[in-house]
């Protein structure tokens, strides 16, 4: 059994550079309290300055994947500003997750609800047993999820998002899937694993440089009107050009031969 003095997070890095970093709070499921909050918020900053990282994948132990914030906590403390300085805090962590120069996969097993479900959203990538579920039921305790639903309506149609977030209702895994939720399905948890070890291996293959600058332009382009996105996607593209790992791949293209980026990664 876990007790206090046991990490809110555990983490992991193999010598590729994957890092699974493993919410640890299974006796409450794994509910972002303030201090779950701070240890991811820690977490992903250093990750943001770790060269030898190249992918990410956000775990959870026990039951769930993650029943959002923690509501005993919430409720211990009603003040306005109280309740400004957490929400602030969940959304500087979801949007470290966007700002991390590497891929973030989520690998989700049992309900990801509310918060947890905008954790889902946020990452870049998320891979889901079959008997997972979704939803961001706040609004079954008179909170409208408003959170969540920034991620959660920009990874699925609005229509789809918005009645998730009126209604509380639970999605499955496959509809998470067919919404946009949720990038693929696993029927076990040995298949789960090899979802995400080939989505992880197909990532570290490439050069870091091009994923990184790439996945900068990705969201910060879908802010954008479409003209402006494309002289910035051009700009980042005649930059990426300028590299030696693209160079080297074209080269490489160009000789029928495999790409040498290993001093180059």
């Amino acid at each position: 059994m876990l007790t206090e003095d046991d990490p809110l997070l555990l983490r992991h890095i193999d010598a590729r550079g994957v890092v699974t970093v493993t919410l640890n709070r299974p006796q409450a499921f794994n509910a972002l309290s303030e201090g779950m909050l701070q240890a991811l918020k820690t977490e992903f900053d250093a990750l943001a300055r770790d060269d030898a990282a190249r992918v990410l994948v956000l775990a959870a132990t026990g039951k769930a994947f993650c029943a959002g914030h923690d509501l005993r906590e919430m409720r211990a403390k009603p003040s306005l500003d109280y309740y400004r300085d957490l929400f602030g805090r969940a959304a500087g962590v979801m949007t470290a997750i966007q700002r991390l120069p590497i891929p973030v996969i989520a690998k989700v097993h049992g309900v990801a609800t509310a918060a947890g479900c905008q954790l889902v959203a946020a990452c870049d990538l998320a891979v889901a047993l079959r008997s997972a579920r979704f939803a961001v039921s706040g609004v079954n305790l008179g909170l409208f999820c408003s959170a969540p639903a920034v991620p959660l309506s920009r990874n699925m149609g609005r229509k789809e998002a918005f009645e998730m977030l009126v209604t509380g209702e639970f999605i499955s895994a496959d509809e998470a899937q067919r919404r946009g939720l949720v990038n693929r399905v696993a029927e076990d948890p040995a298949a789960l694993d090899a979802e995400v070890e080939h989505l992880a291996t197909s990532i570290v293959a490439k050069p870091r440089i091009a994923v990184a600058m790439g996945k900068e332009l990705f969201y910060r382009q879908l802010e954008a009107g479409v003209a402006a996105a494309y002289v910035d996607a051009g700009h980042t593209m005649a930059c990426n050009m300028m590299e030696e790992a693209a160079l080297e791949g074209i080269q490489a293209f160009n000789e029928k031969r495999p790409p040498a980026w290993a001093a180059s990664r």
